[in-house]
């Protein structure tokens, strides 16, 4: 049996109140950067009241965002046998506690569960491993980015130049529905499910790309994105993205799955690694 230093249920509560009211450091610092560099009037007051709204979450301890998403779980390294149920009712108390707003519903009834729950909630995603530590880390993530996510097959002829117009044309196409300036996640290759769930880890992730190929692609379509005058909120200026992150694994040869994960302005991430004498809680997450 894995002994723990406190439940997983409470573990949960915690990393759920830590991603809905404080943004991870390196987020805040990009918004910080945007709003100094910002030149746009317009743009510049969406990016003040961005950024007094953080402030205002973090000292009252309520959530960022009226939307509080849906939270994905990603568990690694050793994985307790009820590990499920344990996060289900973290989720539970989380709901009512902090409070998070309940929006789960069935798809076709649209009758809401209340708790966030339902048939497949919570999503779980498991990475077992032989590490002596379990690492329980949530992404939370609202309609208004989620439901602009896009996935193309594109031709492998497409190549670099049709990979980057893809993912900067989804971003713009978006709009200001799903709240910008924000973190894009995009997946390459794989399969088609492969490539999407590359996408959301990428937009999930807290570090530099070791790729230097998709770091100098990520750095062209930061600067090709931000060119386009859509702006905070898509009221126009210069910070439309603050920061595009790429995963790719090998794909078919008759196939280019490109998935773009859109991100809002609250870019919500959270972690805890459990080992036998304690708990780190962290915002930076790798998955």
């Amino acid at each position: 049996m894995i002994k723990l230093p406190e439940t997983v249920e409470q573990t949960v509560v915690n990393i759920l109140r830590l991603a809905n009211t404080k943004l991870p450091s390196d987020v805040g610092w990009a918004l910080e950067a945007a709003a100094a560099w910002e030149t746009d009037g317009r743009a510049s007051a969406q990016l003040g009241a961005i950024l007094d709204n953080v402030k205002k979450a973090e000292l009252l301890g309520r959530p960022m965002c009226q939307d509080t998403g849906i939270p994905i779980f990603y568990v690694k390294g050793k994985i307790p046998p009820s590990i499920r149920q344990d996060i289900a009712a973290g989720v539970r108390r989380a709901t009512a506690e902090i409070p998070l707003r309940p929006n789960t519903v069935d798809p076709l009834t649209r009758e809401n569960s209340g708790d966030n729950l339902g048939e497949g909630m919570p999503i779980v995603h498991f990475i077992p491993t032989e590490d002596a530590y379990t690492e329980i880390s949530v992404m939370v993530k609202g309609a208004g980015s989620e439901n602009m996510t896009r996935l193309g097959m594109l031709n492998p002829s497409d190549g670099a130049a049709g990979i980057e117009k893809f993912v900067a044309d989804s971003v713009l196409d978006a709009g200001g529905k799903p709240c910008p300036p924000g973190v894009i996640g995009v997946g390459i290759g794989g399969t088609a499910e492969e490539c999407l769930l590359m996408a959301k880890a990428a937009a999930m992730s807290s570090s530099e790309n070791p790729d230097p190929v998709l770091r100098k692609m990520e750095e062209d379509l930061f600067v090709r994105i931000n060119g386009s005058g859509l702006g905070p909120m898509g009221l126009g200026g210069g910070a439309t993205v603050l920061a595009v992150k790429i995963r790719k694994a090998c794909c078919h040869t008759a196939s280019l799955p490109v998935a773009v994960s859109v991100g809002c302005w609250a870019t919500r991430r959270a972690s805890a690694r459990m080992t036998g004498d304690r708990v780190e809680y962290s915002q930076e997450a790798d998955v």
